[in-house]
């Protein structure tokens, strides 16, 4: 019988053994060592894989931090001409001075924080705008799995795209969940409840520039797993194919701010805020106060239900 080839594990203590003192080769090391220490054969999952992590191999890390500053940056700038032109918050800002004219009565310090607390864990947090519904669940799936998505995309990143540096697999898991509650939440959305396609009877293929939110982000999500599966699989023609994808719809989606809704974000919340201030002290934003309920007519008859929220 011939000598055994030494598994994984054993190439691996080998490299450590190794003592390489000069930088060049010792980098290459390194980098062997964590591909061989990350590395389960037939076993290896894709929830457990760290894409940003491999792709070091080939792009510096250094330079996929600067990419996600100049995202934010485009964010930040579309954020800003969005409004100089469209003059959103002016409107707002001129909306909560006349509001404060009309208050009935002038709220406490902690008033005004209590009702904005309750605000953000109720309107905001849960999307109760909404009401009980499809519509709602969809929204709420998508919104939070756009901000695990996002977050553990930087945490990878800035804190785990170095050669050596074992990635949590809390970290990758939650990264590959959020980019699934983003698909499932995005998907339902655009096939099934969008508004034009319900109550205008519109093809779900129907595209507007209004569409161009949700469209980006769910092509970030799905390039996103595509390319964290191909990777850890080893299809390397895939794998650059949906890394280039991944790429350019993150190109899309945060470089198209201003064309886009993605202003929306920052708009709601501050709307609904402001909204139920403006009930609190009784100005009501400047609206008179609401009508009596309708009558039901036809005792007996089920109406259908809107199809329009």
């Amino acid at each position: 019988m011939g000598r055994a080839i030494p598994g994984r594990e054993n190439v691996y203590a080998i490299l450590l053994k190794l003592n390489l003192s000069q930088n060049g080769k010792r980098v290459k090391s390194d980098a062997l060592i964590y591909k061989l220490q990350n590395s389960r054969g037939n076993n290896y999952i894709m929830f457990n894989n760290n894409p940003f992590s491999n792709l070091a191999e080939i792009v510096p890390p250094l330079a996929m931090q600067g990419f996600v500053i100049v995202m934010i940056g485009l964010v930040i700038l579309g954020t800003l001409i969005d409004i100089l032109h469209k003059k959103n918050v002016k409107y707002f800002f001129d909306n909560a001075k006349k509001a404060k004219k009309n208050a009935q009565i002038e709220l406490s310090t902690a008033k005004r924080t209590s009702v904005i607390l309750k605000t953000v864990a109720h309107d905001i947090a849960t999307t109760a705008e909404l009401g009980r519904g499809k519509r709602r669940v969809a929204h709420v799936m998508g919104m939070y799995g756009t901000i695990i998505f996002w977050a553990c995309s930087a945490i990878l990143i800035f804190s785990y795209s170095k050669a050596g540096i074992e990635t949590p697999t809390s970290i990758t898991t939650l990264w590959h969940a959020g980019a699934i509650l983003t698909c499932l939440g995005g998907y339902w959305f655009w096939f099934f409840l969008r508004v034009d396609v319900l109550a205008e009877a519109h093809p779900w293929y129907r595209i507007i520039k209004a569409d161009l939110f949700v469209l980006a982000l769910l092509a970030c999500a799905t390039f996103g797993l595509a390319w964290s599966y191909t990777q850890s699989s080893e299809m390397v023609k895939l794998n650059y194919l949906f890394l280039v994808l991944f790429i350019v719809a993150n190109l899309v989606l945060f470089g198209g701010v201003y064309w886009s809704k993605f202003a929306h974000m920052f708009y709601k919340p501050g709307a609904a805020i402001q909204k139920n201030l403006a009930e609190a002290d009784g100005s009501r934003d400047n609206l008179p106060p609401p009508a009596e309920a309708p009558e039901q007519f036809g005792l007996g008859i089920k109406r259908e239900q809107p199809k329009h929220y």
